[in-house]
């Protein structure tokens, strides 16, 4: 393939717009530091399970948390717990702890009501072992509960979303449906407080001892070197009906995750990402409905970045958690997601975390993940856990001092911070196209890394110059990608080159795609689209390899 040199395209610095943009969209930083916000925390292990307690201590040691705020329970390492069993054995105990270790100070509120009117802590957190969910009571009668609609007349919950009400203890809450979060949706840290009846409850959980442990790992790696990639939102495509909410909760969500700057795909499809879907260096994915992983996101391996969200919506996505290949929870922690949510049980569309309300609290207030989560919730004693480290909060730092950080130490995640640039005075259309080209594209990096070849790819392309853009993704390919990324940029390659009458290119790099990836999903669509190539150029002999190289189908059942 002939092609021009990508330096003559483009030339010259931008040194100042840049910098500038990338204060645009800045976070209103939690003003607690590390310290401060490990001594808000209890930590809870199972002390039957030496990997609980492994675990909480590993946590505890990271984060700074005081010793004499974890809390070992002899309980069943089920994932199940008896009603009468959660009260006994974890409600109670916890709740003792705190008050005898002075963490929740109890007496009257203004309306001469017994609640917590001084808390040192603000944040629960459950290791490996602690069980998940409640089951349901049969024998639990509550007049109040005839009022509920009958699909709500469950006391069935989490463990976690109980718990998040604990402050409210002494108010013996009805048990049977759920209870409204009066913190939904703060943008105020204030409301998120035992003293305002709320405890924040995450757990490190999944499918493994080391999966778990690992995650608060990852989230401080994250922290120091910032969440970066990609962002996908999976929706179905609803323009009206009960569940059309959904759909606009996801829209609201990826609208945050591009104002933020991430390079961000929607699909507005009813099925999932297909399998064979590029599904590259995922910094945040959310979608829903499917009972069990499948599509793009059952790849191996999948392509999550490190610190990275992952959440599918279905009613029983958490059912069970310590699974690497049940729902979607504990399967998307085995795959390498840092933090995830799900529901135990069905908790109806309302009663499910509203991510948008999570990812803008989390992106741009400075909120920690756990502050996000709880925010996210209408209800509480009812089906949601949040799995991860409640502390992390990779977007709390400064964007320039974390770009300068990433510059000075090579680290490659830098040329995310570019393409952050460059999304974000887009969005604001402060700047040309043009102008991004040569930020790109005269930085010491941008010639060599793949990332910001592909997005000035894109932008060539934006801006009708054709050959550039196939230069810029020809460099792309050639710089290592990630396997998903070259899958991407081939298809995108080939279906452009074909477009200019260019057959042979096109033949060449859906060649390259084969080789490189030749574990690839779709690989018999791509070998029809070489032998419909081939013959036209007459490449008889490669045209039967190919054929001879196609994979049976399975008859349909």
């Amino acid at each position: 393939m002939k092609l021009f040199s990508i330096r003559h395209a483009c030339a010259g610095f931008l040194s100042l717009v840049g910098w500038i943009l990338l204060f645009d969209v800045q976070v209103l930083a939690n003003t607690n530091d590390a310290v401060k916000l490990g001594q808000e925390v209890v930590v809870v292990y199972n002390s039957k399970s030496a990997a609980s307690k492994d675990i909480a201590t590993h946590y505890a040691e990271l984060r700074k948390i005081p010793s004499g705020q974890i809390l070992g329970l002899k309980l069943s390492e089920a994932e199940e717990i008896s009603r009468p069993e959660f009260d006994s054995s974890i409600k109670k105990p916890i709740l003792e702890f705190l008050e005898k270790k002075k963490l929740f100070v109890y007496g009257k509120n203004a309306q001469a009501e017994q609640s917590v009117v001084e808390s040192s802590i603000r944040y629960l957190v459950l290791c490996y072992g602690v069980p998940v969910k409640v089951t349901e009571d049969i024998l639990t009668k509550e007049i109040e509960a005839t009022k509920l609609m009958e699909s709500l007349r469950h006391n069935h919950a989490s463990v976690d979303s109980e718990l998040a009400l604990l402050p409210l203890a002494p108010k013996n809450l009805p048990i049977i449906g759920p209870i409204n979060n009066l913190g939904f949706a703060s943008t105020n840290l204030a409301t998120i407080n035992p003293t305002n009846g709320l405890l924040i409850v995450a757990r490190l959980d999944g499918p493994t001892p080391a999966i778990a442990r690992a995650l608060v790992d990852k989230a401080m790696l994250a922290e120091t070197e910032g969440l970066w990639g990609r962002a996908y939102f999976d929706l179905r495509g609803l323009t009206s009906g009960e569940y059309k909410p959904g759909d606009d909760m996801f829209r609201g969500a990826a609208a945050d995750a591009k104002k933020y700057g991430f390079d961000t795909v929607v699909d507005n499809q009813p099925e999932l990402f297909p399998t064979a879907f590029p599904f590259s260096q995922c910094a945040i994915y959310a979608g829903w409905y499917s009972s069990e992983m499948n599509g793009a996101l059952a790849q191996i391996p999948l392509e999550f970045m490190n610190g990275a969200f992952a959440y599918h919506l279905h009613s029983f996505s958490a059912n069970i958690l310590r699974t690497a290949n049940n729902h979607w929870a504990g399967p998307l922690l085995a795959k390498g997601a840092t933090v995830t949510m799900g529901c135990t049980e069905e908790p109806y569309l309302v009663g499910t975390p509203d991510i948008a309300v999570f990812l803008s609290r989390w992106m741009f207030l400075g909120f920690t993940m756990g502050e996000a989560a709880l925010a996210s919730q209408r209800w509480l004693s009812w089906q949601t856990i949040v799995v991860g480290d409640p502390l992390y909060s990779p977007f709390a730092q400064n964007a320039p001092k974390l770009h300068d950080y990433l510059d000075a130490e090579n680290n490659p995640l830098v040329s995310w911070s570019h393409v952050r640039v460059v999304n974000l005075s887009l969005n604001n259309n402060r700047v040309a196209p043009s102008d991004m080209l040569n930020y790109l594209l005269s930085h010491k990096v941008g010639l060599t890394n793949a990332v910001m070849l592909e997005k000035a790819g894109e932008l060539f392309f934006g801006e009708g110059k054709l050959k550039e853009s196939i230069t810029a993704y020809v460099q792309a390919v050639n710089n290592k990608p990630s396997p998903q990324q070259m899958v991407r940029i081939c298809l995108l390659l080939a279906k452009r080159l074909e477009n200019m009458d260019q057959p042979q290119d096109a033949f060449n790099v859906l060649s390259l795609l084969l080789e490189k990836i030749p574990n690839y999903a779709d690989a018999n669509t791509v070998r029809n689209k070489l032998i419909e190539l081939g013959m036209k150029l007459g490449l008889t002999k490669e045209v039967e390899k190919i054929r001879a190289e196609l994979t049976p189908v399975a008859p349909a059942k």
